[in-house]
Protein backbone atom coordinates (compact mmCIF):
# COMPACT_ATOMS: atom_id res chain seq x y z
CA UNK A 1 0.00 0.00 0.00
CA UNK A 2 3.09 2.60 1.14
CA UNK A 3 4.72 1.90 -2.40
CA UNK A 4 1.44 2.70 -4.31
CA UNK A 5 1.02 5.81 -2.59
CA UNK A 6 4.77 6.74 -3.56
CA UNK A 7 4.30 5.66 -6.95
CA UNK A 8 0.94 7.68 -7.43
CA UNK A 9 2.56 11.05 -5.37
CA UNK A 10 5.90 10.74 -7.90
CA UNK A 11 3.47 10.36 -10.66
CA UNK A 12 1.52 13.66 -9.81
CA UNK A 13 5.32 15.47 -8.89
CA UNK A 14 6.80 14.17 -12.39
CA UNK A 15 3.41 15.61 -14.17
CA UNK A 16 3.52 18.84 -12.28
CA UNK A 17 7.57 19.32 -13.35
CA UNK A 18 6.49 18.38 -16.95
CA UNK A 19 3.53 21.24 -17.02
CA UNK A 20 6.41 23.51 -14.97
CA UNK A 21 8.79 22.56 -18.15
CA UNK A 22 5.82 23.42 -20.64
CA UNK A 23 4.95 26.97 -18.56
CA UNK A 24 8.99 28.00 -18.51
CA UNK A 25 9.26 27.42 -22.32
CA UNK A 26 6.32 29.44 -22.79
CA UNK A 27 8.17 31.86 -21.12
CA UNK A 28 10.92 32.07 -22.32
CA UNK A 29 9.67 32.14 -26.23
CA UNK A 30 7.39 34.72 -25.30
CA UNK A 31 10.72 36.97 -23.77
CA UNK A 32 12.03 36.53 -27.16
CA UNK A 33 9.34 37.83 -29.20
CA UNK A 34 8.81 40.79 -27.29
CA UNK A 35 12.76 40.98 -27.45
CA UNK A 36 12.02 40.89 -31.59
CA UNK A 37 8.77 42.64 -31.34
CA UNK A 38 10.53 45.78 -29.93
CA UNK A 39 13.64 45.45 -31.88
CA UNK A 40 11.56 45.96 -34.67
CA UNK A 41 9.34 48.31 -34.01
CA UNK A 42 12.26 50.67 -33.31
CA UNK A 43 13.80 49.86 -36.53
CA UNK A 44 11.88 51.49 -39.88
CA UNK A 45 11.97 50.67 -43.22
CA UNK A 46 13.97 53.59 -45.01
CA UNK A 47 13.14 55.04 -48.90
CA UNK A 48 15.04 56.58 -51.19
CA UNK A 49 11.38 58.99 -51.93
CA UNK A 50 10.78 62.17 -50.69
CA UNK A 51 7.53 62.35 -49.13
CA UNK A 52 5.03 63.40 -51.79
CA UNK A 53 6.59 60.15 -54.22
CA UNK A 54 7.02 57.81 -51.62
CA UNK A 55 2.99 58.60 -50.91
CA UNK A 56 2.21 58.33 -54.36
CA UNK A 57 3.77 54.75 -54.75
CA UNK A 58 2.46 53.75 -51.90
CA UNK A 59 -1.36 55.18 -52.57
CA UNK A 60 -0.67 53.92 -56.39
CA UNK A 61 -0.23 50.26 -54.60
CA UNK A 62 -3.30 50.43 -51.98
CA UNK A 63 -5.52 52.54 -54.40
CA UNK A 64 -5.20 49.35 -57.87
CA UNK A 65 -5.80 47.07 -54.58
CA UNK A 66 -2.23 45.52 -54.79
CA UNK A 67 -1.48 46.28 -50.86
CA UNK A 68 -4.35 46.13 -48.44
CA UNK A 69 -5.73 45.92 -45.23
CA UNK A 70 -9.44 45.87 -45.62
CA UNK A 71 -10.79 45.26 -49.25
CA UNK A 72 -14.35 45.72 -47.73
CA UNK A 73 -13.99 49.28 -46.36
CA UNK A 74 -12.34 51.87 -48.55
CA UNK A 75 -11.93 54.18 -45.95
CA UNK A 76 -10.75 51.74 -43.25
CA UNK A 77 -8.30 50.08 -45.71
CA UNK A 78 -6.48 53.87 -46.37
CA UNK A 79 -6.72 54.81 -42.69
CA UNK A 80 -4.88 51.53 -41.65
CA UNK A 81 -2.67 51.71 -44.67
CA UNK A 82 -1.77 55.48 -43.68
CA UNK A 83 -1.07 54.50 -40.07
CA UNK A 84 1.27 51.32 -40.97
CA UNK A 85 2.96 53.64 -43.29
CA UNK A 86 3.85 56.49 -40.61
CA UNK A 87 4.94 53.85 -37.90
CA UNK A 88 7.11 51.75 -40.58
CA UNK A 89 8.47 53.94 -42.83
CA UNK A 90 11.25 57.02 -43.00
CA UNK A 91 11.35 59.20 -46.33
CA UNK A 92 14.06 60.55 -47.41
CA UNK A 93 14.07 64.78 -46.11
CA UNK A 94 15.03 67.63 -47.86
CA UNK A 95 18.56 67.79 -45.90
CA UNK A 96 19.60 64.27 -47.45
CA UNK A 97 18.86 62.13 -44.30
CA UNK A 98 16.28 59.91 -43.26
CA UNK A 99 12.72 61.79 -41.92
CA UNK A 100 9.87 60.13 -39.65
CA UNK A 101 6.56 60.30 -40.90
CA UNK A 102 4.57 62.19 -38.57
CA UNK A 103 1.26 62.36 -40.84
CA UNK A 104 0.82 61.65 -44.33
CA UNK A 105 -2.73 61.95 -44.71
CA UNK A 106 -2.12 65.28 -46.63
CA UNK A 107 0.03 63.37 -49.40
CA UNK A 108 -2.33 60.70 -49.88
CA UNK A 109 -5.40 63.23 -50.40
CA UNK A 110 -2.98 64.81 -52.90
CA UNK A 111 -2.83 62.03 -54.71
CA UNK A 112 -6.41 61.69 -55.45
CA UNK A 113 -6.70 65.10 -56.32
CA UNK A 114 -7.54 66.25 -59.84
CA UNK A 115 -4.62 69.02 -59.35
CA UNK A 116 -1.73 66.38 -58.74
CA UNK A 117 -2.61 64.31 -61.82
CA UNK A 118 0.25 65.72 -63.80
CA UNK A 119 2.61 65.28 -60.80
CA UNK A 120 1.26 61.46 -60.70
CA UNK A 121 1.66 60.90 -64.23
CA UNK A 122 5.29 62.17 -63.92
CA UNK A 123 6.38 59.36 -61.13
CA UNK A 124 4.64 56.44 -62.72
CA UNK A 125 6.35 57.47 -66.03
CA UNK A 126 9.38 57.24 -63.42
CA UNK A 127 8.91 54.54 -61.28
CA UNK A 128 7.64 52.56 -65.11
CA UNK A 129 11.42 53.13 -66.72
CA UNK A 130 13.01 51.86 -62.96
CA UNK A 131 10.96 48.67 -63.95
CA UNK A 132 11.69 48.61 -67.73
CA UNK A 133 15.50 48.96 -66.55
CA UNK A 134 15.01 45.93 -64.30
CA UNK A 135 13.01 43.58 -66.70
CA UNK A 136 15.61 44.55 -69.15
CA UNK A 137 18.47 43.36 -66.79
CA UNK A 138 16.37 40.47 -65.16
CA UNK A 139 16.18 39.30 -69.64
CA UNK A 140 19.80 39.49 -70.10
CA UNK A 141 20.94 37.00 -67.71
Amino acid sequence: MKSGKLIKCLNVILKFDERLRLVEQLISVSDRENKMQSISSNEKCKSCYNKIDFAQLFYVLMDEGLLFFDTADQKNNRSKFQFFLENNFTYAGDEGGQSKIKSISRQFSECKGYTYKVKQIKFLDEFIAVMQERKRRLESW
